[in-house]
Protein backbone atom coordinates (compact mmCIF):
# COMPACT_ATOMS: atom_id res chain seq x y z
CA UNK A 1 0.00 0.00 0.00
CA UNK A 2 1.62 3.40 -0.75
CA UNK A 3 2.95 5.33 1.66
CA UNK A 4 1.90 8.98 0.76
CA UNK A 5 -0.09 9.99 -2.60
CA UNK A 6 -0.42 12.55 -4.57
CA UNK A 7 -3.66 13.02 -6.90
CA UNK A 8 -4.02 16.72 -8.45
CA UNK A 9 -6.86 18.57 -8.40
CA UNK A 10 -8.73 18.19 -11.71
CA UNK A 11 -12.18 17.11 -12.85
CA UNK A 12 -9.74 14.35 -15.38
CA UNK A 13 -7.01 12.09 -13.38
CA UNK A 14 -4.06 14.02 -14.81
CA UNK A 15 -1.77 13.12 -12.64
CA UNK A 16 -0.90 10.50 -9.56
CA UNK A 17 2.09 9.91 -7.62
CA UNK A 18 2.43 7.35 -5.28
CA UNK A 19 5.60 7.28 -3.08
CA UNK A 20 6.13 3.06 -2.66
CA UNK A 21 9.15 2.89 -0.76
CA UNK A 22 12.12 5.12 0.89
CA UNK A 23 15.63 4.32 0.96
CA UNK A 24 16.97 4.92 5.11
CA UNK A 25 20.24 5.67 4.33
CA UNK A 26 19.60 8.60 1.64
CA UNK A 27 16.72 10.66 0.08
CA UNK A 28 15.74 7.94 -2.74
CA UNK A 29 12.17 6.91 -3.31
CA UNK A 30 10.64 4.39 -5.43
CA UNK A 31 7.21 5.83 -7.03
CA UNK A 32 4.37 5.08 -9.17
CA UNK A 33 3.41 7.85 -11.97
CA UNK A 34 0.06 7.61 -13.11
CA UNK A 35 -0.88 10.00 -16.10
CA UNK A 36 -3.49 10.04 -19.03
CA UNK A 37 -1.44 7.51 -21.45
CA UNK A 38 -0.28 5.65 -18.74
CA UNK A 39 1.66 4.25 -15.48
CA UNK A 40 5.26 5.24 -15.49
CA UNK A 41 7.66 3.28 -12.22
CA UNK A 42 9.84 5.63 -10.71
CA UNK A 43 12.79 6.26 -10.61
CA UNK A 44 12.89 6.41 -14.66
CA UNK A 45 15.19 7.67 -17.66
CA UNK A 46 13.23 9.10 -20.46
CA UNK A 47 14.74 8.89 -24.28
CA UNK A 48 14.62 12.05 -25.78
CA UNK A 49 12.75 12.89 -29.23
CA UNK A 50 13.46 15.54 -30.00
CA UNK A 51 11.37 15.84 -33.39
CA UNK A 52 8.87 13.43 -32.90
CA UNK A 53 11.55 10.35 -32.65
CA UNK A 54 14.07 8.76 -30.74
CA UNK A 55 16.85 9.31 -33.30
CA UNK A 56 17.58 5.97 -35.06
CA UNK A 57 15.67 4.01 -32.74
CA UNK A 58 12.37 2.01 -33.84
CA UNK A 59 9.28 2.95 -31.87
CA UNK A 60 9.33 -1.23 -31.29
CA UNK A 61 12.68 -1.32 -29.79
CA UNK A 62 12.09 1.26 -27.02
CA UNK A 63 8.92 -0.84 -26.14
CA UNK A 64 10.61 -3.61 -26.32
CA UNK A 65 13.89 -1.87 -24.08
CA UNK A 66 11.49 -0.67 -21.36
CA UNK A 67 10.76 3.15 -22.44
CA UNK A 68 7.63 4.06 -19.99
CA UNK A 69 8.02 7.92 -21.28
CA UNK A 70 9.45 9.51 -23.85
CA UNK A 71 10.39 13.60 -24.48
CA UNK A 72 9.56 15.70 -27.35
CA UNK A 73 10.68 19.28 -27.88
CA UNK A 74 7.99 22.14 -27.93
CA UNK A 75 10.28 24.69 -29.82
CA UNK A 76 11.25 22.19 -32.45
CA UNK A 77 8.28 21.21 -33.15
CA UNK A 78 6.81 24.04 -33.21
CA UNK A 79 8.65 24.94 -36.10
CA UNK A 80 8.27 21.15 -38.12
CA UNK A 81 6.08 20.00 -38.78
CA UNK A 82 4.17 22.86 -37.24
CA UNK A 83 0.97 23.08 -35.34
CA UNK A 84 -1.64 22.35 -38.15
CA UNK A 85 -0.43 19.07 -38.68
CA UNK A 86 -0.20 18.09 -35.22
CA UNK A 87 -3.47 19.37 -34.66
CA UNK A 88 -4.95 17.25 -37.67
CA UNK A 89 -3.77 14.05 -35.64
CA UNK A 90 -4.60 14.99 -32.49
CA UNK A 91 -1.12 15.23 -30.93
CA UNK A 92 2.32 14.34 -30.53
CA UNK A 93 0.97 10.61 -29.66
CA UNK A 94 -1.05 9.66 -32.82
CA UNK A 95 1.62 11.26 -35.40
CA UNK A 96 4.41 9.40 -34.16
CA UNK A 97 2.34 6.41 -33.08
CA UNK A 98 3.57 6.59 -29.55
CA UNK A 99 0.25 5.75 -26.96
CA UNK A 100 2.45 5.99 -23.79
CA UNK A 101 3.36 8.97 -22.02
CA UNK A 102 4.95 12.00 -23.06
CA UNK A 103 7.10 14.57 -22.01
CA UNK A 104 7.54 17.89 -23.78
CA UNK A 105 9.90 21.18 -22.59
CA UNK A 106 8.72 24.09 -22.70
CA UNK A 107 11.43 25.65 -25.95
CA UNK A 108 12.91 27.75 -22.70
CA UNK A 109 16.75 25.66 -22.96
CA UNK A 110 16.19 26.08 -27.21
CA UNK A 111 15.87 29.64 -26.82
CA UNK A 112 18.64 29.75 -24.15
CA UNK A 113 20.99 27.93 -26.45
CA UNK A 114 20.28 30.45 -29.82
CA UNK A 115 22.06 33.32 -27.68
CA UNK A 116 22.50 36.58 -29.28
CA UNK A 117 20.09 35.39 -32.07
CA UNK A 118 17.22 35.92 -29.23
CA UNK A 119 15.89 39.16 -27.14
CA UNK A 120 14.38 38.56 -23.75
CA UNK A 121 11.95 40.67 -22.40
CA UNK A 122 9.20 40.91 -19.72
CA UNK A 123 6.67 39.58 -22.25
CA UNK A 124 8.75 36.58 -23.44
CA UNK A 125 11.54 36.07 -26.34
CA UNK A 126 11.74 37.49 -30.04
CA UNK A 127 14.04 34.99 -32.09
CA UNK A 128 14.54 34.24 -35.34
CA UNK A 129 13.88 31.01 -36.68
CA UNK A 130 16.41 28.56 -36.86
CA UNK A 131 14.81 26.95 -40.03
CA UNK A 132 13.73 29.48 -41.95
CA UNK A 133 14.92 33.03 -40.83
CA UNK A 134 11.18 33.87 -39.80
CA UNK A 135 10.74 36.67 -36.73
CA UNK A 136 9.13 34.76 -33.89
CA UNK A 137 7.57 35.42 -30.49
CA UNK A 138 7.24 32.85 -28.00
CA UNK A 139 5.82 33.77 -24.80
CA UNK A 140 4.59 31.85 -22.03
CA UNK A 141 0.86 31.51 -23.32
CA UNK A 142 2.26 30.72 -26.44
CA UNK A 143 4.27 27.70 -24.78
CA UNK A 144 0.90 26.48 -23.55
CA UNK A 145 -0.83 26.84 -26.42
CA UNK A 146 1.92 24.58 -28.28
CA UNK A 147 1.81 22.17 -25.55
CA UNK A 148 -1.83 22.15 -25.70
CA UNK A 149 -1.98 20.85 -28.92
CA UNK A 150 0.95 18.35 -28.80
CA UNK A 151 -1.49 16.58 -25.77
CA UNK A 152 1.89 15.93 -24.16
CA UNK A 153 1.13 14.59 -20.52
CA UNK A 154 3.84 16.47 -19.00
CA UNK A 155 3.72 19.83 -19.61
CA UNK A 156 6.84 21.92 -18.84
CA UNK A 157 6.47 25.62 -17.77
CA UNK A 158 8.04 28.22 -20.23
CA UNK A 159 11.44 29.68 -18.05
CA UNK A 160 14.81 30.93 -19.17
CA UNK A 161 17.70 28.92 -18.17
CA UNK A 162 19.95 30.41 -16.40
CA UNK A 163 23.76 30.15 -18.22
CA UNK A 164 26.30 28.79 -15.39
CA UNK A 165 27.75 31.53 -13.67
CA UNK A 166 31.44 32.03 -14.60
CA UNK A 167 34.20 34.51 -12.33
CA UNK A 168 35.91 35.84 -15.86
CA UNK A 169 32.94 35.99 -18.33
CA UNK A 170 33.97 34.71 -21.84
CA UNK A 171 31.01 35.51 -24.36
CA UNK A 172 28.98 39.12 -24.11
CA UNK A 173 25.97 38.27 -21.81
CA UNK A 174 26.78 35.58 -19.51
CA UNK A 175 25.72 35.53 -16.40
CA UNK A 176 28.24 36.62 -13.94
CA UNK A 177 26.66 38.17 -11.02
CA UNK A 178 24.00 36.91 -8.13
CA UNK A 179 21.99 40.11 -9.03
CA UNK A 180 21.85 38.97 -12.76
CA UNK A 181 20.84 34.84 -11.43
CA UNK A 182 18.39 36.73 -9.28
CA UNK A 183 16.39 38.46 -11.64
CA UNK A 184 16.91 35.66 -14.30
CA UNK A 185 15.48 32.84 -11.54
CA UNK A 186 12.44 35.84 -10.81
CA UNK A 187 11.12 36.25 -14.14
CA UNK A 188 10.84 32.28 -14.60
CA UNK A 189 8.61 32.35 -11.44
CA UNK A 190 6.55 35.17 -12.92
CA UNK A 191 6.69 33.28 -16.00
CA UNK A 192 6.12 30.14 -14.03
CA UNK A 193 2.49 32.15 -12.87
CA UNK A 194 1.35 32.70 -16.62
CA UNK A 195 1.71 29.73 -17.51
CA UNK A 196 -0.43 28.28 -14.87
CA UNK A 197 -3.33 30.81 -15.62
CA UNK A 198 -3.40 29.95 -19.21
CA UNK A 199 -2.64 26.26 -18.73
CA UNK A 200 -6.20 26.47 -16.65
CA UNK A 201 -7.95 28.53 -19.43
CA UNK A 202 -7.38 26.44 -21.75
CA UNK A 203 -8.79 23.40 -19.85
CA UNK A 204 -5.64 21.18 -20.63
CA UNK A 205 -6.50 17.72 -19.41
CA UNK A 206 -2.54 17.14 -18.36
CA UNK A 207 -0.45 17.57 -15.70
CA UNK A 208 2.24 20.97 -15.59
CA UNK A 209 5.27 20.99 -14.35
CA UNK A 210 7.04 24.24 -12.50
CA UNK A 211 11.09 24.13 -13.03
CA UNK A 212 13.61 25.22 -9.68
CA UNK A 213 15.94 27.71 -11.30
CA UNK A 214 18.52 29.92 -9.54
CA UNK A 215 22.06 29.37 -11.22
CA UNK A 216 24.75 28.89 -8.85
CA UNK A 217 23.42 30.00 -5.71
CA UNK A 218 21.53 27.76 -3.91
CA UNK A 219 19.81 30.60 -1.88
CA UNK A 220 18.15 31.62 -5.07
CA UNK A 221 17.14 28.07 -5.80
CA UNK A 222 15.25 27.95 -2.27
CA UNK A 223 13.34 31.34 -3.10
CA UNK A 224 12.52 29.60 -6.69
CA UNK A 225 11.47 26.29 -5.00
CA UNK A 226 9.30 28.48 -2.51
CA UNK A 227 7.57 30.48 -4.94
CA UNK A 228 6.75 26.96 -6.88
CA UNK A 229 5.21 25.50 -4.10
CA UNK A 230 3.40 28.74 -3.68
CA UNK A 231 1.80 27.79 -7.17
CA UNK A 232 1.32 24.36 -5.89
CA UNK A 233 1.83 22.77 -9.44
CA UNK A 234 1.53 18.70 -9.58
CA UNK A 235 5.28 18.03 -10.24
CA UNK A 236 8.55 19.56 -9.75
CA UNK A 237 11.62 19.85 -12.07
CA UNK A 238 15.28 20.83 -11.44
CA UNK A 239 16.76 22.79 -14.44
CA UNK A 240 19.68 24.54 -15.60
CA UNK A 241 21.93 22.00 -14.28
CA UNK A 242 24.83 20.50 -16.89
CA UNK A 243 24.76 23.75 -18.95
CA UNK A 244 28.77 23.90 -18.26
CA UNK A 245 29.31 24.03 -15.04
CA UNK A 246 31.89 21.69 -13.33
CA UNK A 247 30.80 18.83 -11.96
CA UNK A 248 31.51 19.31 -8.28
CA UNK A 249 28.84 22.44 -8.73
CA UNK A 250 26.46 20.59 -10.33
CA UNK A 251 26.14 17.93 -7.54
CA UNK A 252 26.79 20.74 -4.64
CA UNK A 253 23.38 22.09 -6.31
CA UNK A 254 21.85 18.84 -6.54
CA UNK A 255 22.63 17.38 -3.11
CA UNK A 256 21.06 20.80 -1.41
CA UNK A 257 17.56 21.39 -4.14
CA UNK A 258 17.11 17.25 -4.19
CA UNK A 259 16.07 16.40 -0.53
CA UNK A 260 14.28 19.53 -0.53
CA UNK A 261 11.44 19.23 -3.20
CA UNK A 262 8.12 18.72 -1.99
CA UNK A 263 7.73 14.67 -0.52
CA UNK A 264 4.63 13.98 -1.92
CA UNK A 265 5.21 15.18 -5.92
CA UNK A 266 7.41 14.18 -8.44
CA UNK A 267 10.72 15.20 -9.18
CA UNK A 268 12.45 15.68 -12.52
CA UNK A 269 16.12 17.04 -13.33
CA UNK A 270 16.57 18.32 -16.57
CA UNK A 271 18.80 17.20 -19.24
CA UNK A 272 21.48 15.07 -17.20
CA UNK A 273 23.42 12.85 -17.47
CA UNK A 274 25.88 9.94 -17.21
CA UNK A 275 24.87 7.01 -15.16
CA UNK A 276 26.89 8.01 -12.33
CA UNK A 277 24.94 11.45 -12.29
CA UNK A 278 21.31 9.52 -12.67
CA UNK A 279 22.77 7.33 -9.81
CA UNK A 280 23.65 10.36 -7.66
CA UNK A 281 20.30 11.98 -8.41
CA UNK A 282 18.29 8.90 -7.05
CA UNK A 283 20.25 9.24 -3.83
CA UNK A 284 19.32 13.06 -3.61
CA UNK A 285 15.53 12.28 -4.68
CA UNK A 286 15.17 12.59 -8.65
CA UNK A 287 12.03 10.21 -9.62
CA UNK A 288 12.56 11.11 -13.47
CA UNK A 289 15.74 12.04 -15.64
CA UNK A 290 16.52 13.10 -19.69
CA UNK A 291 19.62 13.58 -21.63
CA UNK A 292 20.16 13.42 -25.09
CA UNK A 293 23.76 11.35 -24.18
CA UNK A 294 22.77 8.07 -24.68
CA UNK A 295 22.06 8.70 -28.08
CA UNK A 296 24.22 11.56 -28.94
CA UNK A 297 27.14 9.69 -27.58
CA UNK A 298 26.38 6.71 -29.86
CA UNK A 299 26.21 8.37 -33.35
CA UNK A 300 29.75 9.15 -32.00
CA UNK A 301 30.90 5.46 -30.94
CA UNK A 302 30.81 6.13 -27.71
CA UNK A 303 28.96 3.17 -25.47
CA UNK A 304 28.09 2.87 -22.05
CA UNK A 305 28.67 -0.28 -20.19
CA UNK A 306 28.33 -2.11 -16.68
CA UNK A 307 31.95 -2.02 -17.12
CA UNK A 308 32.56 1.66 -17.54
CA UNK A 309 33.04 3.57 -21.10
CA UNK A 310 33.91 2.69 -24.41
CA UNK A 311 34.90 3.40 -27.50
CA UNK A 312 34.12 1.27 -30.56
CA UNK A 313 36.47 3.15 -33.01
CA UNK A 314 39.18 2.26 -31.02
CA UNK A 315 41.68 -0.03 -32.83
CA UNK A 316 41.61 -2.52 -30.52
CA UNK A 317 38.33 -3.36 -30.82
CA UNK A 318 38.83 -4.26 -34.73
CA UNK A 319 38.91 -7.94 -34.30
CA UNK A 320 37.24 -8.08 -30.93
CA UNK A 321 34.53 -11.21 -31.26
CA UNK A 322 32.95 -10.59 -27.98
CA UNK A 323 29.95 -8.52 -27.37
CA UNK A 324 29.53 -4.65 -25.86
CA UNK A 325 28.79 -6.18 -22.41
CA UNK A 326 28.65 -9.81 -22.05
CA UNK A 327 25.67 -9.03 -18.91
CA UNK A 328 23.72 -6.78 -21.37
CA UNK A 329 20.23 -8.44 -22.91
CA UNK A 330 20.13 -5.68 -25.49
CA UNK A 331 19.43 -6.62 -29.38
CA UNK A 332 22.83 -5.32 -30.10
CA UNK A 333 24.46 -7.38 -27.43
CA UNK A 334 22.50 -10.23 -26.71
CA UNK A 335 19.83 -10.54 -30.05
CA UNK A 336 16.61 -12.16 -29.31
CA UNK A 337 15.60 -15.69 -29.92
CA UNK A 338 12.73 -15.70 -33.07
CA UNK A 339 9.94 -18.43 -32.55
CA UNK A 340 12.09 -21.72 -34.12
CA UNK A 341 14.29 -21.37 -32.07
CA UNK A 342 16.96 -19.16 -33.97
CA UNK A 343 18.88 -16.31 -32.09
CA UNK A 344 18.65 -13.25 -34.66
CA UNK A 345 20.95 -10.19 -33.71
CA UNK A 346 23.66 -10.25 -30.57
CA UNK A 347 27.04 -8.46 -32.83
CA UNK A 348 30.82 -8.58 -32.08
CA UNK A 349 32.76 -5.39 -31.33
CA UNK A 350 34.51 -5.98 -34.42
CA UNK A 351 31.69 -5.78 -36.57
CA UNK A 352 30.46 -2.56 -34.85
CA UNK A 353 34.03 -1.10 -35.30
CA UNK A 354 33.72 -2.24 -38.64
CA UNK A 355 30.40 -0.30 -38.81
CA UNK A 356 31.45 2.79 -37.32
CA UNK A 357 34.32 2.96 -39.81
CA UNK A 358 32.43 2.70 -42.82
CA UNK A 359 29.68 5.33 -41.63
CA UNK A 360 27.18 2.49 -42.28
CA UNK A 361 23.91 3.84 -40.34
CA UNK A 362 23.12 0.03 -38.57
CA UNK A 363 25.93 1.45 -36.60
CA UNK A 364 24.67 4.52 -34.53
CA UNK A 365 21.25 2.43 -34.54
CA UNK A 366 22.67 -0.34 -32.93
CA UNK A 367 24.80 1.99 -30.46
CA UNK A 368 21.90 4.19 -29.87
CA UNK A 369 19.59 0.64 -28.87
CA UNK A 370 22.54 -0.23 -26.33
CA UNK A 371 22.80 2.66 -24.69
CA UNK A 372 19.15 3.09 -24.17
CA UNK A 373 18.94 -0.24 -22.83
CA UNK A 374 21.52 0.68 -20.66
CA UNK A 375 20.20 3.58 -19.09
CA UNK A 376 17.07 1.80 -18.49
CA UNK A 377 18.06 -1.31 -17.08
CA UNK A 378 20.16 0.64 -14.80
CA UNK A 379 17.22 2.42 -13.88
CA UNK A 380 15.34 -0.84 -13.39
CA UNK A 381 17.97 -2.43 -11.24
CA UNK A 382 17.70 1.22 -9.06
CA UNK A 383 13.47 0.69 -8.78
CA UNK A 384 14.50 -2.91 -8.33
CA UNK A 385 17.37 -2.46 -5.21
CA UNK A 386 14.62 -0.16 -3.86
CA UNK A 387 12.00 -2.73 -3.63
CA UNK A 388 14.45 -5.02 -1.93
CA UNK A 389 15.66 -2.10 0.50
CA UNK A 390 19.44 -2.78 -0.89
CA UNK A 391 20.51 0.51 -2.87
CA UNK A 392 23.45 1.41 -0.61
CA UNK A 393 24.83 -2.18 -1.61
CA UNK A 394 23.46 -1.60 -5.32
CA UNK A 395 25.43 1.57 -5.19
CA UNK A 396 28.57 0.36 -4.24
CA UNK A 397 28.70 -2.44 -6.65
CA UNK A 398 27.63 -0.10 -9.42
CA UNK A 399 30.72 2.25 -8.79
CA UNK A 400 33.04 -0.86 -8.55
CA UNK A 401 31.52 -2.22 -11.60
CA UNK A 402 32.20 1.08 -13.53
CA UNK A 403 35.25 1.42 -12.66
CA UNK A 404 36.97 -1.58 -13.05
CA UNK A 405 37.07 -0.95 -17.08
CA UNK A 406 36.08 -2.82 -19.96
Amino acid sequence: MPILSYAALTPLPMLQFDLLATDPDSHARRGRLTLNHGVVQTPIFMPVGTYGTVKGVMPRSLEEMGAQIILGNTFHLWMRPGLDVLAQFGGLHAFEKWDKPILTDSGGFQVWSLGEMRKISEEGVRFSSPVNGDKLFLTPEISMQIQTTLNSDIVMQFDECTPYVSVEPKTKGQITTERDARLSMALSLRWAQRCQTEFARLQNPNALFGIVQGGMFEHLRDESLAGLEALDFPGIAVGGLSVGEPKVDMLRLLQHVGPRLPKHKPHYLMGVGTPEDLVAGVQNGIDMFDCVMPTRNARNGHLFTRFGDLKIRNARHKADAGPLDSTCSCYTCAGHTRPDGAVVGGFSRAYLHHLDRCGEMLGPMLASIHNLHYYLNLMREVREALDAARLSAFVAQFHADRARGV
